[in-house]
């Protein structure tokens, strides 16, 4: 029987593989008629995920407890990146917003970073408050300063969809950890309002959500690209128009490479193809929280969770804009999107996932044996 830390790594090149082949035949289109080379965003790809692969390798093999003792470290260096954002000449700014910084040739999101560096925090936080975590102060007041500092310079940036994703996810692992509900509602509430009036007074993101209400209103503005994703699920039906045979990529979905690739599936693989990445992300999940469940400490358990809940609730986030489900954010889908920096990142925290399932594997077969000796010398 497959142990969890295999069945982890085998959905994860399922997805990583079945990534790049859905690359190959999204990207084409738009890579030939900016670069002229069809294989240029498939290229960059597997640059990052030879990149990529390397550092998940290292995580998997860096005993998990070490983030314990790098968790301030790495939130300390979020920080200082995500404000370089914001400095012109050093910051990136595209389509409006100030989200990349360039590293030679290649640009790095260091939202990325911040995701894995805010379930460190909160984990770290929470593990050594653990007789506190009732407290209206400590159990919820201090953590969610880090959780509020980085949730406010990405909703900055501005990326309105991974702040939403980060403050979810914070206040889920504040909640697991044993916060008490009605502290995270008082301390929520002003934050939610304050980022609906945000909302409200941003023309492009109001925009967004009525086009999300009346997507037929704006199809030929802000709900162009639902639009045409819908339409490449309908045409895709139940078995898809063939791998490689899209009509939508061909400059209906400016983004098909990237936040809207799942659309592109729906239409070459139909519904069946797209139930297949449903299943292989609940197996992932799946995977993650027996993983937190087994894990032998508390720190080990809520950096679990939040790895798991991180990655698959991103993806269910893009996988309902896409579907009309959700109002357009700029969310990637995780190992199936193109962009690096996501694959960088994501790949890191399934290789400290992985080390956790590991160290509770290997725990629990040192007390079998030990069972198995007390017993044969009773016997």
């Amino acid at each position: 029987m497959w142990k969890t830390p295999t069945v982890l790594i085998i959905i994860v090149l399922v997805l990583l593989t079945f990534g790049i082949v859905m690359l190959a035949s999204t990207s084409g289109v738009k890579a030939l008629s900016i670069y002229n080379d069809s294989y240029y965003f498939v290229k960059r790809q597997v640059l990052w995920l030879i990149l990529a692969l390397l550092a998940g390798s290292i995580a998997a093999k860096l005993d998990y407890r070490i983030w314990r003792h790098m968790a301030i470290p790495v939130f300390i260096g979020a920080f200082v990146l995500l404000v370089l954002v914001f400095i012109p000449g050093v910051g990136v700014k595209i389509g409006g917003s100030r989200r990349w910084l360039h590293m030679g040739p290649l640009s790095f999101q260091p939202s990325e970073l911040a995701k894995f560096s805010l379930i460190l925090i909160l984990a770290w936080w929470i593990s050594r408050k653990q007789r506190h975590v009732h407290e209206l102060i400590r159990g919820a007041l201090i953590p969610m300063i880090p959780l509020g500092i980085i949730v406010g310079l990405i909703f900055l940036e501005p990326d309105f969809g991974t702040a939403i994703l980060l403050a979810a996810i914070g206040i889920s692992i504040l909640f697991v950890g044993g916060a008490r509900i009605r502290h995270l509602l008082s301390l929520s509430i002003p934050g939610l309002i304050g980022f609906s009036v945000a909302v409200m007074h941003n023309p492009v993101r109001m925009k967004r959500i009525l086009a999300f209400l009346e997507p037929d209103k704006y199809a030929r503005t802000y709900s162009f690209q639902l639009v045409n994703a819908i339409n490449a699920f309908i045409a895709g039906g139940w078995k898809g128009v063939g791998l490689g045979e899209s009509v939508q990529k061909h400059f209906y979905l400016p983004e098909a490479h990237t936040d809207f690739i799942f659309a592109i599936i729906g239409e070459e693989l139909g519904v069946a193809g797209s139930i297949i990445v449903l299943l292989l992300f609940a197996s992932l999940f799946l995977c993650g929280i027996r993983i937190s469940f087994n894990a032998s400490d508390l720190f080990a358990r809520l950096l679990a969770f939040g790895i798991t809940m991180m990655i698959t609730v991103q993806a269910v986030m893009n996988i309902a804009v896409v579907t009309g489900c959700m109002p357009t954010k700029g969310l990637p889908l995780p190992f199936i999107s193109f962009g690096g920096s996501c694959l960088v990142m994501s790949l890191v925290e399934i290789g400290v996932l992985f080390n956790i399932a590991q160290h509770s594997e290997s725990i629990l077969k040192d007390d079998e044996l030990r069972m198995a000796r007390h017993c044969s010398h009773d016997f």
